[in-house]
């Protein structure tokens, strides 16, 4: 069995009792940094063996973890919050679905939920970009690739480089409401509230230290410009999702205000 093991984001009282059980039970913990991940696992007196997984960890490290999957337990967690996302521990997960090795999520911190829930803005429909790339022209598109939706959007960034996210999503995306979420959990936790222009020029001199997850309001519909190249991306996210294209036009047409028909003659030059 893979152990999918949340760990706190900040505050170690969010460590859940299961999360402790199940580390102390299996036989092997991976860990994004075995330094760091070894003051918890003192902390909660956890004395399983640990060895390290992450960004650069190639193929025969993950071949040697399935193949220890094949006869014990291993936990994986990340350095804070939930392993598998926005970290390595999506490779590990696949290879051992394909392995046919069973995975169970142990359920707990998030800093993107936890900013989410926090932020007063829609958490009805949402989209995880991540961390956008560090290069300007790299993030930008990345940005305008999103433009259009109308759903919360999520985004992981480091501290020294808010500011220049900030001025992108208000170059590319135009007036949002932002909530800048810094130190969740910690003692000097911070949710910075108001539109991305204003965001821009906080940030521009104050200096931003810790974790930052920031929460981005969707597009207003009478904002989105529904040209052919729009509406041939929302039809192909549509039918992506699994709709048919007959399906996939009526939904777009209903999110857009075109024609049905119209919508549904896009669909078939995909």
């Amino acid at each position: 069995m893979l152990y999918l093991v949340a760990t706190p984001i900040g505050n170690l009282e969010d460590m859940s009792y299961r999360a402790v059980r199940i580390l102390q039970e299996v036989s092997l913990i991976a860990a994004e940094d075995t330094r760091h991940s070894g003051k918890l696992l003192k902390h909660f007196e956890i004395k399983t063996p640990l060895i390290s997984y992450h960004d650069h960890s190639d193929e025969s490290k993950i071949n040697q973890l399935i193949d220890r999957l094949q006869r014990e337990d291993i936990a994986l967690i990340s350095d804070a919050g939930t392993p598998g996302l926005s970290d390595p521990g999506y490779r590990l997960v696949k290879a051992a679905i394909e392995a046919n090795i069973p995975v169970s999520p142990i359920p707990g911190p998030s800093a993107a939920v936890a900013g989410l829930v926090a932020s007063g803005l829609p958490t009805d429909r949402f989209i995880f970009l991540g961390f956008l790339p560090r290069q300007l022209t790299k993030r930008q598109a990345a940005l305008q690739e999103v433009a259009q939706l109308t759903c919360t959007l999520i985004v992981y960034e480091s501290p020294h480089r808010v500011h220049a996210l900030l001025q992108d999503i208000n170059s590319v995306l135009g007036q949002r409401q932002i909530v800048v979420c810094r130190e969740i959990s910690k003692m000097y936790e911070e949710f910075w509230r108001g539109d991305s222009t204003q965001a821009a020029e906080h940030f521009a001199t104050e200096a931003v230290r810790g974790e930052v997850t920031i929460i981005i309001g969707g597009a207003e519909k009478d904002q989105i410009e529904w040209d052919d190249d729009a509406v041939l991306q929302a039809l192909k996210e549509a039918i992506d999702s699994g709709l048919s294209k007959k399906d996939a036009a009526a939904h777009v047409a209903a999110m857009t205000g075109r024609k049905k028909r119209g919508v549904y003659q896009l669909s078939l030059t995909l």
